[in-house]
């Protein structure tokens, strides 16, 4: 029989009575004397809620790349086929995925849309490893060199970055917990049943989202709290010092890939174990029998020697122990038997120990690793291939959905594994991409398989989805239904759509413009230009400008502005060419991040760039080769609000900044002169990265589209291409320089008319595109 619930006492009525009209929280006691108790322990939170995102939307394939292979490899051992086609590219088969956008979005639309089927397809998602930031307070911006002097300046998150890194640590643990809880419903729901999952966090948060793992996955299927002793020394002050990160490993059920892994030996019981050696090595000597008698053949007698005479047998069928003897492997006495503790065990042919719950033996990433990307977070190739060797197999898909540098995809694909990676920065995934056509190119040298993979972005097709997720900057005249429908939902929205409007109006105050009414998707005019302003929250999409061009023609609108904190990448320059050539100039500009600053608003020092310029010229030589130069390359970033941070600078101190497109080095000596120093001399310091697409308009960029009526997806073209990547040079850490002419490329196999498409990225991640028509 259930225990009654205690009664409120008439002093606790008033006292939930006075937090109720003040508007306060009630003390923690109320939760236990107004509800029935909870059996399991259970993680709370300010803002718990059990929704989770299902929204899908398509992805989108900006770009397809794969190292050329002189010829297709045998797979068929693995059982693991996909063709190629007569340029050695692979055209069939698991394509990686690395796609850019937010996880949960990403998370949602693999689980719920057309793309499980073929994760399905090649036996479910195996393995995911996490490691998501954690760090409250962080300083997520990172130091990149310039050109090939080996001059570095900070970048810092871009804007979206930042809103998702306010989202997450705004509010503390309360929202950092509340973003990868609802992740990890969605991670789980993705994961194949015999599948596993590694969260690695380091030491702030880890009892928090260890409940909550606890909490999604079951506390049962919680298999170890690994510890990874990262560093081997740390202070920090007034207590120990922390040198170690926690690896949570959880399994989606009983069932689970587990192939036993071993740890080194530690050298000191190497000395006090293996004391002997010969021309093969050190060696330890062990028993050859082992307790009990036998009637088998491990009890005969063997070379005069009946173990059953000591209440023993041999550990070894006396036909394998006469061939150890041969190899040297078993010491015999002077009377020519047997030694019974003459097995000689070599330290070469140990595996080691089988591994524990702690990791001592993986260093991390340093300067001399030669693994470095500039990534404060990047963990070492070591510690993930341990990871994906222990919980997954050749063949199996693994996921990254916090990717970072690289790191996963890389070690999945050097040990045969296929891949998803997703982040939301886009410099992350263009770090990935180079380090993932480091790998093609490191495997091909070894001779050895590789798959191709393609770059994805979210899209957003469907003006549903375009009004619901896109941002309260962007008009909604069709609300969702049912938004505001309490009196709480509606004091949300118009907060919110108070601080949206003085947003927009300090943005429109900037550049200048002059609001303007009466339009869907513009905002202001300015110089006899309508504004357009992007959302603040995720990028300007292909669907905005296709809004856009909409109402443009509608209302013979020629001329154009979008303001744009960050655009889809890919979307130049086909979109600004389709709507040329229906007569409309749009000029897309970059929000910079003075924007935030009152101060230089109201001077009007606000300055907004263009996107880059590319220049590339094509060389034709008979008969049918073409190679293309890269001529010239501008951007028109200013990273920070740059007059206040010059006020800001001590006398006698110095910081590169971003200013006008230029890196320059400001200096303020000690009486407080400033003087400033360009990094960047000429355009190339400017490019990180460019590539070719021999033939764009030959691969049709496809998306799955549901059919309202019948549910079924189906491909659909968007009527873009995808960019095909089929030579490209790009800076590294090691090696700065960069190859600004390709060569001769034979395409006499189709001659004739074609577009050649030129993509540069810059030092900052973010991409552009040139497109050249050519005949051959």
């Amino acid at each position: 029989m259930g225990t009654e619930r205690q009664r409120l006492t008439e002093a606790e009525k008033q006292e939930i009575r006075r937090h109720i009209d003040a508007n306060k929280p009630l003390p923690e006691k109320y939760r236990f004397l107004l509800f029935e108790d909870k059996r399991e322990v259970e993680l709370v939170w300010n803002g718990k809620t059990n929704q989770v995102c299902n929204m899908v939307l398509p992805f989108q394939t900006i770009e397809h790349v794969d190292e050329p292979r002189e010829e297709a490899p045998d797979l068929s051992a693995t059982g693991d086929l996909f063709s190629f086609d007569a340029r050695g590219r692979q055209d069939a088969g698991w394509t990686n995925k690395l796609i850019w956008g937010d996880n949960k979005l990403i998370l949602s639309s693999l689980k719920n849309g057309p793309l499980r089927d073929e994760i399905e397809k090649q036996g479910g998602l195996k393995l995911i490893y996490i490691d998501p930031p954690f760090d409250v307070g962080a300083d997520f911006s990172m130091d990149l060199e310039v050109g090939d002097g080996g001059d570095k300046f900070t970048k810092r998150p871009n804007i979206l970055e930042e809103i998702a890194y306010r989202d997450t640590w705004g509010k503390g643990a309360d929202s950092f917990i509340a973003m990868i809880y609802e992740r990890l419903i969605l991670m789980r729901d993705l994961l194949a049943e015999d599948g596993s999952i590694y969260v690695h966090m380091g030491p702030f948060i880890q009892g928090d989202v260890k409940a909550a793992l606890d909490e999604v996955f079951g506390r049962n299927n919680c298999l170890s709290e690994i510890i990874w002793k990262r560093t081997s020394s740390h202070n920090d002050p007034n207590k120990p010092g922390n040198i170690h990160d926690m690896l949570f490993y959880y399994s989606k059920s009983e069932r689970r890939t587990w192939n036993q892994q071993y740890q080194p030996h530690d050298s000191s019981y190497i000395e006090k174990v293996y004391v002997y050696e010969d021309e093969r090595g050190r060696y330890r000597l062990d028993n050859i029998t082992a307790p009990g008698k036998s009637g088998g053949v491990t009890g005969q007698v063997w070379r005069g020697v009946d173990p059953g005479a000591s209440g023993r047998h041999w550990r070894r069928d006396p036909a394998e122990l006469e061939l150890l003897l041969k190899d040297n492997r078993i010491q015999l006495k002077s009377d020519g038997k047997p030694s019974l503790n003459g097995w000689k065990q070599y330290l070469d042919d140990s595996k080691g120990v089988p591994l524990n719950s702690i990791w001592d033996d993986l260093p991390n990433v340093t300067g001399i690793s030669g693994e470095k990307l500039g990534y404060a977070t990047q963990k070492p190739e070591t510690l993930l291939a341990r990871v994906i060797k222990a919980s997954s197999n050749s063949g199996d898909l693994v996921a990254d959905f916090f990717v970072g540098s690289g790191t996963t995809a890389a070690v999945a694909e050097k040990l045969g594994r296929k891949w998803i990676a997703t982040d939301l920065g886009k410099f992350a995934i263009h770090t990935t991409r180079k380090r993932m056509i480091s790998v093609q190119r490191e495997l091909k040298k070894q001779d050895k398989p590789y798959r191709a993979f393609e770059l994805l972005n979210m899209g957003k097709y469907e003006r549903q989805m375009f009004v619901v997720t896109a941002s309260p900057l962007t008009p909604d005249p069709s609300p969702p239904e049912g938004r505001g429908e309490n009196e709480r939902e509606q004091q949300l929205v118009e907060m919110q759509a108070a601080k949206d409007k003085e947003f927009l109006d300090l943005i429109l105050r900037a550049y200048q413009a002059q609001a303007a009414t009466g339009y869907r998707t513009f905002q202001a005019m300015k110089a006899g230009r309508l504004v357009a302003v992007g959302p603040v929250n995720m990028p300007v999409t292909r669907l905005f400008i296709e809004e856009l061009i909409l109402e443009c023609r509608e209302k013979k609108i020629t001329r154009v502005d979008v303001l744009a904190f960050e655009f889809e990448m890919g979307l130049f320059p086909q979109a600004l060419d389709e709507a040329a050539a229906k007569g409309i100039d749009i000029q897309p500009k970059h929000i910079p991040a003075e924007v935030f600053d009152k101060r230089a608003v109201d001077r009007g020092q606000v300055a907004f760039y263009d996107v880059a310029y590319v220049e590339a010229t094509p060389h034709f030589q008979e008969p049918h080769k073409l190679a293309i130069q890269l001529a010239d390359f501008s951007v028109f970033y200013s990273q920070d609000a740059n007059d206040q941070v010059i006020r800001d600078m001590k006398d006698g101190s110095s910081k590169v900044i971003v200013d006008s497109g230029q890196v320059v080095k400001v200096s303020k000596d000690k009486h407080g002169t400033v003087t400033r120093d360009v990094l960047t001399t000429k355009w190339t310091d400017w490019v990180d990265y460019w590539s070719v697409d021999l033939d764009y308009e030959s691969k049709r960029e496809l998306i799955h589209s549901q059919d309202a009526e019948t549910g079924e997806w189906n491909r659909v073209w968007t009527g873009d291409f995808t960019f095909e990547n089929e030579w490209q040079s790009f800076r590294t850490k090691k090696d700065r320089s960069l190859e600004l002419v390709t060569p001769y490329f034979d395409l006499s196999a189709k001659p004739g008319r074609r577009k050649v498409a030129v993509k540069v990225v810059d030092i900052f991640g973010n991409d552009t595109m040139k497109l050249l028509e050519v005949t051959v």
